[in-house]
């Protein structure tokens, strides 16, 4: 069974409208092709601040025309509820992704993040409420956890948070749990764990470790680690983050809405590991990368580990994640190898 067979058999068996905010941003868009190839009809809502125009146009490139013309894309922001309101209009099913991500950044400029991440995202909650959507799915954060040492992490166990970014993340979840008590609207939030794959901007100053790692190879420069390398991740390719937003979207079990799950593999990768991950899925490409790494200071509001507890998921969404760190680095590779050249 193929990817998108075993997502078709979560979906209902009509098409439905889905909007998806950060649409032209990485996770936005794989989510677009995905439900345009599940030939669902799509509104997406972007302001091009992180995501990408380039973006939107590979996704028409893989789908057919008929597949593309049940998209609608609205020039929008989410710091504007009259925005979020038109995008809202006739729609099932919310996958809430627009955010300014990246801790550093938050440190940099935190009332930027603030507005976007809280303001945004209370508009957003009005919006879908008012219009009487299925569900509110939305993109939570594994920084939620933040100085809690304990793993794996759990969903129900929260540490004090290290960034102005965890800040707003955990204020997403308190909000969406507010609405969900205050006017019975239905909502899941997903704890990302450092999600990878195609269309992850490798440029950037807040550009994510696997794509700006892989983009140095490439181009022969230095791969620069934080620390000493023993910073480990939970590493989740982007196919199971799709899978698991549309399991949450879809959901209709009373017992399984209005909570929280961790979406990762319950992996370790440190960082060691994964610059020789990267290396070796690059050689087998044909790329030979023969600098060592360059170490530097740990990064400001980093947590030390990270590692999810995904049995929640298993048992109440019926997550089933396909690709462990290897496995997704693979298959990304090739796209990382095109994008650069």
């Amino acid at each position: 069974m193929t990817f998108y067979e075993s997502l078709k058999q979560a979906l209902p068996t009509d098409p439905k409208t889905w909007l998806v905010t950060g649409v032209a941003g990485f996770i936005g868009s794989n989510l677009l092709e995905t439900l345009l190839k599940l030939d669902q009809n799509v509104v997406g809502l972007d302001n091009f601040a992180t995501g990408h125009q380039r973006n939107l146009d590979e996704v028409q490139g893989l789908v057919s025309d008929a597949q593309w013309s049940r998209f609608r894309f609205i020039n929008g922001d989410i710091r504007k509820l009259e925005d979020c309101q038109s995008a809202c209009v006739g729609v099932d099913y919310v996958l809430h992704q627009a955010a300014l991500g990246s801790v550093p950044r938050s440190l940099n400029d935190p009332i930027a993040t603030n507005s976007t991440n809280v303001d945004g995202f209370l508009n957003m909650l009005v919006a879908a409420r008012d219009a009487q959507v299925k569900s509110f799915t939305y993109a939570a954060s594994s920084s939620t956890y933040g100085d809690h040492p304990a793993l794996p992490k759990v969903e129900g166990v929260i540490g004090n948070p290290l960034s102005p970014y965890a800040v707003t993340k955990y204020v997403n979840e308190l909000y969406a749990d507010v609405f969900a008590r205050s006017y019975g609207f239905k909502t899941i939030g997903l704890r990302y764990f450092n999600v990878f794959g195609k269309r992850q901007d490798p440029e950037g100053a807040y550009a994510a470790v696997i794509p700006k790692w892989t983009s140095a190879m490439i181009k022969g420069d230095d791969v620069f680690i934080n620390g000493d390398g023993k910073t480990s991740r939970d590493f989740c390719f982007i196919e199971n983050t799709v899978q698991m937003n549309l399991l949450a979207a879809t959901a209709v079990e009373e017992s399984a809405l209005n909570q929280v799950y961790n979406v990762a593999v319950s992996g370790r990768t440190d960082l060691n590991q994964l610059f020789d991950a990267l290396k070796n899925s690059l050689a087998m490409q044909g790329v030979i990368y023969s600098k060592e790494p360059v170490y530097r200071d740990f990064r400001a509001g980093d947590v030390r580990h990270s590692q999810a507890d995904i049995s929640k998921a298993k048992t109440m969404l019926g997550y089933a994640p396909e690709f462990d760190i290897h496995a997704g680095v693979d298959k990304a590779m090739p796209w990382y190898l095109s994008f650069m050249s």
